[in-house]
């Protein structure tokens, strides 16, 4: 019971921000350390005898973690006929591990001795599993599943399982492992992650299924904002497997005939998507032979991934806009020009990737702002777009390293998604981006592109949400596919930055989780130190390399660790202020 008891308590532990529904006095909860059914043997074992109809439920839950033959040891939990008509072909739902097995109050009158019985399935949904890129998607809401049960030969039996396979989280993240490809984004030679989840057992197999994944091209949801120098007919002629030499080998085929240059893409690509799984040589090859006459084998550190282009440089500490000025981090100064005088009455700001320009919001009456954009330490150009509010702006990358930011982001009154370009001769122009699958849901509260420019990380009505920065051949922009974060933070955002090109930084009005750390799946969430901070969070500046800065309504806090104790600030901005990194 002890170890038990220790199994669970850790599960809990990693799991700060599941949620968690009571648990009914009728229900029959059990540790979720390794049991029988979950093993991954090839041949399913029999349930455990005389278990009791929730009992059989709930085993039933914990057995269908494992997906070997066709989850054989779920289905040794059903009767004849429902293993023969129970689907498993469709997308996993994830649950919160904190689920329930309750008698049917429909069964309220039905006789000790009955053979049929009805068990509801009560707890949380967590997310699914998308089966036709491995990719995983929020899903919240509860989980009631009448599900119905027999005796067959004096042993209880589901004949009528949950619609689909049920996994809890922690089983899941048991079973399946995080991995990470790299696709490259439209416009410029960036490497952008691309999450997925494969399936562990046999774990020799995983650099195959990933190789796999890889070939198919991007997730549904990052179709569009990112593409492969694999080419879409792009094929695997071999299985991935080290060679006698302790090289990792991958063999492609039809990729036509791609140029020495693509070539090294290829590379780049295979490469690092590897890296999370294997630390041996990776030997690409194409139809058997070395791909590139460059080298025939490669590591992580011999591939170029773009990070450069997407990087703040170290000469450029942050801003902060407070009392109508831009001030510089961290020594307290005013930035250089207007903006820093006080001249503009700046209510927010944001700082091109390379740090030449600016763009800041401009308090121009009671209900009327202004967005004005141009070099640093100069007069900015009035942008028109006459709105009552505009959230804090937000920069597109340029195309090489050291190139001034030409395009920068905003939203209009929460709903209008607004691009400002600027052309030859300093021009500027205010273009719509179609948001329409975003605005539904709310009212846009802020609204950060990533520093690679393929993703945006939006708050609306207090929900986080991530979209795909999806560029049309007519050169129209869309943000498309919103993937909502988890359902633990809905209502509570007020502030969210990137940290990372897959990992987000969201401040929040949660006293025990005022400042939180996720990727962009959601499914990993960590807490950062509450101390010193007071809720709610109103601005948080994140950007690689450097600490998190959070504003409250008692000052300026910076943190580098998820476990630092928050340190203030020798700047003390008001506290409807914002703090910003460039980018």
């Amino acid at each position: 019971m002890k170890r038990r008891s220790r199994v669970l308590a850790l599960l809990v532990a990693l799991l700060p921000l599941a949620g968690c529904a009571a648990i009914p006095t009728q229900t029959y909860p059990k540790p979720l350390g390794p049991s029988a059914a979950r093993q991954t043997s090839v041949e399913a074992p029999e349930p455990q005898k005389d278990l009791d109809a929730l009992q059989i439920v709930r085993e039933f839950i914990l057995a269908s973690a494992n997906p070997e033959v066709d989850y054989a040891a779920a289905k040794a939990y059903l009767t004849p006929d429902a293993r023969k008509s129970w689907n498993t072909k469709g997308t996993p739902t994830i649950i919160d591990n904190a689920f329930n097995t309750v008698p049917s109050t429909g069964d309220a009158d039905l006789p000790a001795d009955a053979k049929e019985r009805t068990v509801q399935l009560l707890g949380r949904n967590v997310g699914r599993l998308e089966l036709a890129d491995s990719s995983f998607v929020q899903q919240g809401g509860d989980l009631n599943e009448p599900v119905r049960v027999q005796q067959v030969d004096g042993q209880w039996r589901i004949s009528t399982p949950p619609v689909g396979v049920l996994v809890t989280i922690a089983d899941f993240t048991r079973n399946y492992q995080r991995v990470v490809l790299f696709f490259y984004d439209k416009d410029r030679n960036v490497l952008v992650p691309d999450p997925r989840f494969v399936v562990i057992p046999p774990a020799s197999g995983i650099p195959q299924r990933v190789v796999e994944l890889l070939v198919k091209g991007p997730s549904s949801a990052m179709r569009g904002a990112l593409f492969s120098e694999l080419g879409p007919d792009a094929g695997i002629n071999k299985n991935t497997a080290e060679a006698n030499d302790g090289a990792l080998e991958v063999d492609l085929t039809r990729l036509g005939d791609p140029s020495p240059a693509v070539r090294k893409k290829i590379v780049a690509q295979v490469v690092r998507s590897l890296a999370g799984v294997t630390s041996s040589r990776v030997r690409v090859l194409l139809d058997g032979d070395v791909i590139s006459t460059e080298k025939p084998d490669w590591r992580p550190a011999d591939v170029q991934s773009g990070e450069a282009l997407i990087t703040p440089t170290a000469e450029e500490r942050g801003m902060v806009a407070t009392g109508g000025k831009l001030l510089s981090l961290p020594e307290d100064a005013q930035v250089k020009g207007p903006a820093g005088t006080g001249e503009y009455n700046v209510v927010s700001g944001a700082q091109s990737l390379d740090g030449s320009q600016l763009a800041v919001v401009s308090r121009t009456g009671p209900n009327a702002v202004r967005l004005r954009v141009g070099p640093a330490e100069e007069a900015l150009r009035e942008v028109e777009l006459p709105a009552a509010s505009l959230t804090r702006p937000t920069w597109m990358p340029g195309n090489t390293v050291g190139q001034p930011g030409t395009e920068v982001w905003t939203v209009a009154d929460g709903t209008n998604v607004v691009r400002v370009v600027r052309g030859e001769g300093g021009a500027l122009s205010a273009n719509s981006v179609n948001a329409t699958e975003l605005t539904g849901f709310g009212h846009i509260e802020e609204l950060r592109l990533s520093r690679d420019g393929t993703r945006a990380a939006v708050v609306v009505s207090g929900r986080l949400f991530v979209v795909a920065v999806v560029r049309g051949e007519d050169s129209s922009i869309a943000l498309r596919i919103p993937r909502p974060q988890p359902t633990s933070l809905d209502g509570v955002v007020k502030t969210v930055d990137w940290l990372a090109q897959d990992v987000l930084v969201a401040g929040t009005s949660l006293p025990n989780s005022p400042v939180v750390r996720l990727n962009i799946d959601g499914l990993k969430i960590e807490r950062y130190n509450t101390s010193n901070l007071t809720v709610p969070i109103t601005s948080i500046a994140a950007a690689p390399g450097r600490p998190i800065l959070a504003l409250d309504r008692s000052g300026l806090w910076s943190a580098s660790e998820v476990g630092d104790v928050w340190r203030g600030n020798q700047v003390k901005p008001e506290s409807t202020g914002y703090v910003f990194y460039p980018g």
